[in-house]
């Protein structure tokens, strides 16, 4: 059991340091998306951490796991992990602990997947309702749709024809490019493939809410997905223009004021686009990506070191 445990204290101690370390970090404004990856690895690190020592505790705790967990390896690798004098009543624990924790995981997943889709379904729904297409349009052609409403909104409706929506109130606000600086925010949200992001992270607060490293997972996803699709419609109309727009489009929900409000990082971001700090150089790019891709490799080191050495 020396194996699986040392995965379990890999897997606390990065779920620990992590967080820690990147909310002192001030690069991570500065570069979104390779704080975006450095998240991902430090959650995938843990997440492995604890699939590879369910493995492990498995067949410490059940000959039929580690006859086919190890059917292909020579005795002394089995030997090497000493899983057939560890075994008992802890190693079973465990691994039905982990198990549970897995299965609730994808639980989680596939309902928060679920809840999105009907939310996405019941907008498109509302939004046929009040918008619906007029004669002789072309319901395959990607269109801008306008919905009169007094708050100014924008929002991407995905579907088999993707749509930015937004109301007259904000068409009111949004002078010049602003408007297409929106949709070119919208459209990297799109890209990036940020929805799934937030789905995973959600699943993972939610399905285990006194889990700090998942809490601060799904705060940063939230914060971190904005900055980068900030940058992308910034790169093709400037920051000045998506801050207007971000300014035109909150200006009247108090997110400026002294008081709290949900949409608190709209003011951070407005700064951070004004003040125009310089990205990080290339090679410190390249090192911080390198480092976080490293992190998922040590559980995977930790768990196939012992029966590599039994080979050599």
């Amino acid at each position: 059991m020396m194996v699986p445990a040392a995965l379990l204290l890999l897997g606390a101690l990065t779920a620990l340091l992590a967080p820690r370390l990147l909310a002192r970090a001030q690069w991570p404004d500065r570069e979104p998306v390779v704080a975006l990856w450095v998240w991902q690895c430090v959650v995938g690190a843990v997440l492995l951490c604890l699939a590879l020592s369910m493995l492990l505790s498995a067949a410490a705790a059940w000959q039929a796991v580690r006859g086919r967990l190890f059917a292909a390896a020579p005795h002394g690798v089995v030997d090497a992990y000493g899983l057939g004098a560890a075994g008992g009543m802890w190693a079973a624990a465990t691994a039905l602990a982990l198990a549970g924790g897995g299965l609730w995981t994808g639980a989680m997943l596939t309902r928060e997947v679920l809840r999105a889709r009907a939310r996405r379904r019941a907008r498109g729904a509302e939004l046929r309702e009040r918008a619906p297409l007029l004669p002789g349009e072309d319901p395959q052609a990607a269109r801008l749709v306008v919905l009169e409403g007094p708050r100014p909104e924008a929002w991407w409706q995905p579907g088999t024809v993707p749509q930015l929506v937004v109301t007259t109130a904000a068409l009111g606000r949004l002078k010049g490019s602003q408007l297409d600086a929106v949709l070119a925010h919208e459209q990297g949200h799109v890209a990036a493939r940020h929805d799934w992001l937030l789905h995973c992270s959600r699943a993972l607060a939610g399905g285990f809410p006194q889990v700090p490293v998942f809490a601060a997972f799904e705060e940063e996803m939230h914060r971190l997905v904005e900055l980068a699709a900030d940058d992308v419609a910034s790169r093709r109309f400037g920051r000045l223009t998506v801050a207007l727009a971000l300014v035109g489009l909150n200006e009247d929900r108090g997110v400026f004021g002294l008081g709290a409000a949900p949409e608190a990082h709209v003011p951070q971001r407005v700064r951070r686009l004004l003040s125009a700090t310089p990205r990080l150089s290339p090679a410190r790019r390249l090192r911080l990506t390198a480092l976080a891709t490293l992190m998922p490799a040590l559980p995977l080191a930790v768990a196939f070191v012992p029966g590599l050495s039994a080979l050599t």
